[in-house]
């Protein structure tokens, strides 16, 4: 089969070369989300997945899971786990927190990547809110704690490789990104109705 059968020669070539770049590109768009879409479905690379609830089952047997926080090169925030690691049972609902420090006097936003460690945890390492499923935005000088709650899944228990897990480690890093435009303009709005200092005028 021809593609591009009524053109003819050098037409033809550069038709075709056009529909491989084209191909190529929507290949490598499509492939973000679809990557994204399988390691959330797989936890393949440690990713973790996205729970609508607390687990309808708590098992006796008790899982160590350990935090830990880093930030980019180039990200000015501080950013650490509050508790390094907690212990609970497996399917038990758990509430964590990270602060984050901006020391700048500007405002400084944030995005988190994760990921669990060993790598055949993360398809069972369920998450229910998490600080880094949005954007953060720290004010000037601001200092917050920032929540994570989860739960580890029981299937864990019948995974051929899970099951020999005893401890998880919960990795964040912390990436500088564009202040969003909403919290700009927000600030914008708040300093123009902020009403601007009076003198003090002396009666005598």
């Amino acid at each position: 089969m021809k593609i591009f059968p009524r053109l003819t020669g050098k037409n033809r070539t550069a038709a075709q070369a056009a529909g491989v770049v084209l191909l190529m590109g929507s290949l490598a768009w499509a492939s973000v989300p679809f990557y994204d879409w399988f390691c959330r479905v797989t936890g393949f690379g440690g990713t973790t997945s996205v729970a609508l609830g607390d687990s309808e089952v708590i098992l006796d047997q008790i899982i160590k899971v350990r935090f830990d926080g880093s930030l980019s090169r180039d990200m000015p925030w501080t950013f650490k786990p509050v508790q390094r690691e907690v212990e609970l049972r497996i399917g038990e609902t758990a509430l964590v927190f990270y602060e984050a420090h901006n020391p700048l006097d500007v405002p400084i936003a944030g995005q988190a990547s994760y990921n669990v460690t060993p790598y055949e945890a993360g398809g069972f390492f369920d998450k229910i809110e998490c600080f880094c499923f949005t954007q953060q935005v720290l004010a000037p000088g601001e200092t917050v704690l920032m929540p994570v709650s989860f739960y580890v899944d029981p299937a864990i228990v019948n995974d051929r490789e899970g099951r020999f897990v005893h401890t998880i480690t919960l990795s964040y890093t912390f990436f500088e990104i564009d202040v969003p435009s909403d919290y700009v303009q927000a600030a914008a709005d708040a300093t123009a109705l902020t009403p601007a200092p009076q003198t003090a005028i002396d009666t005598y």
